[in-house]
């Protein structure tokens, strides 16, 4: 079984948890948990949300699904848990682009990004899980349903939201946002395969700009050695 959504998106998403594609997606799901191991564990498939109710969300960063490798993922997606070394390649990137982005940004000694998520970043993945080592095995299982539920509702905020789109894949879902008061910043993926189209984008300081335009707190992107 899934956990409950979290209570600050229960409101939000009650029609979707009602829907059969969602009843079919849960009995995938227990089915792929008895035969295969699945990240990230059950108890963390909804962190993102639980970290970032709806009314706080003022950030939206998407990623594919989570990591297949054990111990990496914890439901927030490119982190993973304090004690993984070595960092995954998508995540080093993200820290080297810091580093010349944000000034004073100091690479930390893990990739746990929680800190972000508590300042009103929804770090979601638009897949969320995996069965190990096999990336992409619970596409269209009903997730990206579930998933363009919760970025449609976030678009609908009266609020301004950044919307992050990194790769191919993110920006596909630019069709979901439509009102102008939003602002989506574009990049390649961080991917080892694509950072040639991330690396020098300024991705984190024009999140920055845009949530200072609307006189919002900025986000501090420093994440804490442990």
């Amino acid at each position: 079984m899934l956990p409950p959504i979290p209570a600050g998106w229960r409101t939000q998403l009650k029609e979707e948890v009602g829907q059969p594609y969602f009843q079919e997606l849960q009995q995938f799901l227990e089915a792929d948990r008895k035969k295969f191991q699945v990240y990230p564990p059950e108890e963390d498939t909804f962190r993102a949300l639980e970290l970032t109710p709806y009314d706080e969300v003022r950030v939206l960063l998407l990623g594919q699904d989570p990591y297949p490798g054990p111990n990496q993922g914890h439901g927030l997606c490119f982190s993973v848990r304090p004690e993984l070394k070595p960092l995954p390649g998508s995540l080093r990137n993200v820290y080297k682009e810091l580093s010349t982005d944000i000034p004073n940004f100091r690479i930390p000694n893990n990739g746990y990004l929680e800190p972000w998520a508590r300042q009103g970043i929804l770090m979601l993945n638009a897949v969320l899980t995996v069965r190990a080592h096999k990336a992409n095995s619970h596409k269209k299982q009903g997730w990206e349903q579930f998933t363009d539920a919760i970025i449609k509702k976030v678009a609908e905020k009266k609020d301004r939201v950044v919307f992050v789109l990194w790769g191919n894949y993110a920006r596909e879902k630019k069709k979901l946002i439509t009102k102008e008061h939003h602002k989506i910043v574009e990049a390649g993926h961080p991917s080892p395969l694509s950072a040639k189209y991330f690396l020098g984008q300024k991705s984190f300081s024009q999140i920055n700009q845009a949530l200072k335009e609307v006189k919002q707190a900025e986000i501090d992107w420093q994440i804490p050695d442990v």
